[in-house]
């Protein structure tokens, strides 16, 4: 399966580090934790990070780069539930709690779980200190702009 992370070119060569989330966290992982967040298709990573944004202008004040990402079915977990407040805004305690088990558990490379700004689609958590996160197999960076509509 391909996963796609949306970044700033200036952090592509680092954009499968976790280093962003270790520091600020997000929704399913606290700061402390190496993660890093991906998204089914290019639309939602867009989407994500449009959601996240405090400031469109600066979305087009920078350059920015789709990174795609292959991993094995088999390192996936599909949790069977996942906190019921995940779409509370901002996010809730629950939901990081749960990311950070999930983390510190090595039970998978990768989690999927349920996009909050898009129902119906997934993201997926991937954990760069699992034993086996090699076996992710990240592509080349690709350019990206923002379509001025979006301003």
């Amino acid at each position: 399966m391909t996963v796609w992370r949306l970044s700033s070119a200036r952090y592509a060569a680092t954009a499968f580090s976790g280093e962003g989330a270790k520091h600020y966290g997000g929704r399913w992982s606290p700061p402390g934790l190496a993660v890093i967040y991906c998204a089914e298709s290019r639309s939602l990573a867009l989407v994500e990070v449009l959601a996240g944004t405090d400031d469109v202008d600066r979305l087009f004040e920078q350059e920015w780069v789709l990174v795609p990402a292959d991993l094995p079915a088999d390192c996936i977990e599909k949790p069977a539930r996942v906190p019921e407040d995940r779409r509370q805004y901002p996010h809730s305690p629950a939901t990081q709690a749960f990311g950070a088990g999930w983390v510190q558990s090595l039970r998978s490379v990768a989690l999927r779980v349920p996009s909050v700004v898009v129902p119906g689609e997934f993201n997926y958590l991937l954990n760069p200190a699992h034993p086996y996160f090699a076996k992710v197999k990240i592509g080349k960076p690709e350019p990206f702009s923002f379509d001025p509509r979006l301003a």
